[in-house]
């Protein structure tokens, strides 16, 4: 086995010795946006410049990607009920939260327990 090593590194070292021909980077390439009647950049033999042209009244405006407004389809929660999602999650740990969490959480579960019980009856009186 001591013997094998050795050849390997003999029959591998061309290999590795080798020097590759090293090949010149490739040219650079940037893309600008040129508004009217403004003269796109020269490209050279080490960057190659593509332009878009857009009218001028495009100058100064917010992208198009960024104009559009979400629809009312895409906001799926109002503002009231983020507030009490926040609302119920920071009174986890204080007194009337039914956690077990804090000192105080466990004074809320029989109070969550009757209003429970109390809607369930509401809602069979309802049905009847």
């Amino acid at each position: 086995m001591k013997l094998l090593f050795p050849i390997a590194l003999l029959l591998a070292a061309p290999a590795l010795a080798a020097p590759k021909a090293e090949e010149p980077p490739p040219p650079r390439m940037s893309t600008l946006v040129v508004f009217g009647d403004d003269p796109c950049p020269r490209s050279s033999d080490e960057e190659i410049i593509v332009c878009a042209r857009q009218p001028e009244s495009e100058r100064y405006r917010i992208p198009k990607a960024l104009r559009k407004k979400p629809k009312a389809d895409e906001v799926t929660q109002s503002w009231v009920e983020r507030t009490r999602t926040f609302d119920m999650v920071s009174k986890q740990g204080l007194p009337n939260s039914c956690s077990p969490n804090g000192t105080n959480g466990q004074t809320g579960c029989m109070r969550q327990f009757l209003e429970a019980a109390r809607a369930e009856r509401e809602a069979m009186k309802r049905g009847e």
